[in-house]
């Protein structure tokens, strides 16, 4: 289901229920859609005790009472089961993949500002190239490690983390200030481009929350066509920049059609298929809490997340550069 391999290629996030049992506390899980291992569900009694309905038959209901609502005597032993043992603290929670993509966006931040600033006060000297591009490198380099790495290494997720923010940090530098390509500064293109990131994430969020934005397997097939195509074509792109140049970003702002150029409809084309995998992340990790995964997947939640919202940054202040140097 999911279509962002960090999700894709971690046993806490398959349909395969076999291999989402061996991401679980235990190596039990809930049956997807159903309450998690250890909690009872809402109106029930807690597992390993009776099922009671205040001494009517489980087919009757109290006069007075609805039904479907606990009863005094179900509250009352619901507040004296047993705390959670340490099976059910080693679960997966929203909160828990919250903070961890938190602290990994805090990461990459840090190392957004550090080359940024290196920029404003140094220029564009060696060690900022060095870092730039170093970061690009590693970054790569990294995100296809933890992609196949079965068990998340929060050491990893952060490292790379922080080396795409070193790269992002010079890339948008050099087009806020003015240093790419030669190019003309383009004051407030990384607050455009910020603001317009976090909106696309507000948004696809509270589609999602609202149960307005889901996916399904029709349209999954057709994002992984298009992702495929347009992962060929970057390449090949990235090819045609480096064999002969030809404008700020190759094919995508020298080839117009229709007067438009290229990178702009790409471009929407790619924020797109982020939001549309930013659903589909939604999804993976909430079949990770309701299953019960281990805890420690929240970093491959956090690293999947983080992996998309860098991806739609990139592609936003392309669309926004391109647009604005074409003015």
């Amino acid at each position: 289901m999911a279509g962002n391999p960090a999700f894709r290629n971690s046993p806490a996030f398959t349909e395969n229920n076999q291999r989402a049992a061996q991401a679980t506390p235990g190596g039990q899980q809930a049956p997807y859609g159903q309450a998690p291992y250890g909690q009872a569900p809402y109106g029930q009694a807690p597992y390993g005790q009776p099922q009671q309905y205040g001494g009517a038959p489980s087919s009757q209901q109290p006069y007075g009472q609805q039904q479907g609502v606990p009863s005094p005597e179900q509250l009352n032993q619901q507040f004296q089961a047993p705390s959670a043992g340490p099976v059910e603290t080693e679960r997966l929670t929203y909160d828990g993949v919250i903070m961890k993509t938190g602290l990994t966006l805090g990461v990459t931040a840090l190392g957004f500002l550090v080359t940024l600033a290196m920029l404003w006060t140094s220029g564009t000297s060696l060690p900022f190239y060095a870092l730039t591009y170093g970061g690009a490198l590693v970054g790569f380099v990294l995100a296809l490690v933890n992609i196949f790495k079965k068990e998340p290494s929060p050491a990893l997720i952060l490292t790379y983390a922080a080396a795409q923010g070193l790269f992002l940090g010079g890339f948008s530098g050099l087009l806020e200030f003015g240093g790419f390509t030669g190019g003309e500064p383009m004051t407030g293109i990384i607050f455009q481009a910020l603001l317009a990131t976090a909106c696309v994430i507000g948004v696809t969020l509270a589609g999602y929350a609202f149960r307005i934005f889901r996916t399904s397997p029709k349209a999954n097939k057709i994002f992984f066509i298009v992702i495929i195509g347009y992962g060929l074509f970057s390449i090949a792109n990235f090819v045609g920049m480096l064999v002969a140049p030809s404008g700020m970003f190759g094919w995508r702002s020298s080839v117009e059609i229709f007067g438009i150029p290229l990178g702009v409809i790409l471009g929407a084309l790619a924020v797109l298929l982020g939001a549309y995998s930013l659903v589909m992340d939604f999804e993976g990790i909430e079949m990770g809490v309701k299953r019960g995964v281990h805890k420690k997947y929240g970093w491959s939640a956090a690293f999947g997340l983080v992996l998309t919202i860098i991806w739609l940054y990139v592609e936003i202040i392309r669309v926004i550069a391109i647009l604005r140097s074409s003015n």
